[in-house]
């Protein structure tokens, strides 16, 4: 549980670093950057991926070409989320996005249901209306829209990542982690990519405080995925006990955060909907 505990509080202490960024004036694209060069650092030294068995067995490019636009792209908009609807619905958006590869699982790859499956992902969907943040006036001016648009961004964002990682898992020719590798590496390359372009067309500029902040962010990031991967295997026997600890955990955490330390508003719906999803999670959970 140690390491389930650090992942959750590595997951919101980003959520912290995105939330942030706006009042030291980060640039996200720019941190975002160097986050995945410290990924691509610590992959290398921690996992010592086989980068000869990518390049022999004829590896599946195109998804990681489809994950390094994604994943940057995506890290964006988690921070605009962040700054606009706040870390608490950002979160959620995040978790709850796990209903998109149970769905397409079901009715894509013909998977078997059980009532147990079934219930959660109607639970989930319930959690997902009460989350939103509802008004009571007409939406009128741009920021409503976005305190929409973005956490569904994330949301629908998140769940194809996630089946794209589940399609990479699934090819036994290649490691995980020489398969993540490869992706930190193509996401750092186009994302760097765009920075450079950004700059020398003079739409932005570098920033060493940029430059810090995605090296913090990068290791926090990574941090994620090391102890979630860590939890995994070690309880190898109860894998939904990783599963629905970590998601659970991050809303709760993430609630926590948002509400006490950055006093965001959630109305009487939207903290039902926080209590909906850890229940439709738990489902899930139990039933794998």
């Amino acid at each position: 549980m140690v390491f389930i505990f650090l992942s959750i509080l590595c997951n919101i202490i980003v959520s912290i670093l995105l939330k942030l960024a706006k009042r030291y004036e980060i640039s996200v694209p720019q941190a975002i950057v160097w986050n995945y060069a410290v990924a691509v650092i610590l992959t290398y030294s921690l996992f010592k991926p086989d980068i000869s068995s990518v390049l022999l067995e004829q590896a599946p490019f195109s998804i990681y070409l489809l994950l390094a636009i994604l994943l940057p792209s995506l890290f964006v908009i988690l921070g605009l989320s962040v700054r606009h609807t706040g870390i608490v619905r950002t979160d959620l958006a995040q978790r709850l996005s796990l209903f998109i590869p149970l769905l397409t699982a079901v009715f894509i790859f013909k998977e078997e249901m059980s009532w147990l499956k079934v219930s959660g992902i109607l639970v989930g969907f319930l959690a997902i209306v009460c989350s939103i943040p509802w008004h009571k006036e007409p939406l009128k001016n741009k920021t409503a829209v976005l305190s929409w648009l973005y956490p569904l961004t994330v949301f629908v964002g998140m769940g194809i990542i996630d089946i794209l990682f589940k399609q990479i898992a699934s090819f036994k020719a290649v490691s995980y982690t020489s398969s993540l590798f490869v992706v930190f590496i193509l996401s750092f390359l186009l994302a760097a990519f765009v920075l450079m372009l950004s700059i020398l067309s003079g739409k932005s500029r570098f920033g060493f405080k940029n430059l810090i902040c995605g090296i913090i962010l990068g290791v926090f990031n990574f941090g994620n995925i090391l102890f979630y991967l860590k939890a995994h295997r070690a309880i190898p026997e109860n894998p939904s006990v990783v599963f629905s600890a970590m998601n659970i955990g991050v809303i709760i955490a993430g609630s926590v955060v948002g509400v006490f330390i950055f006093k965001e508003k959630l109305s009487k719906l939207n903290i039902w909907g926080i209590g909906i999803a850890i229940f439709a999670i738990f489902l899930i959970s139990i039933s794998k």
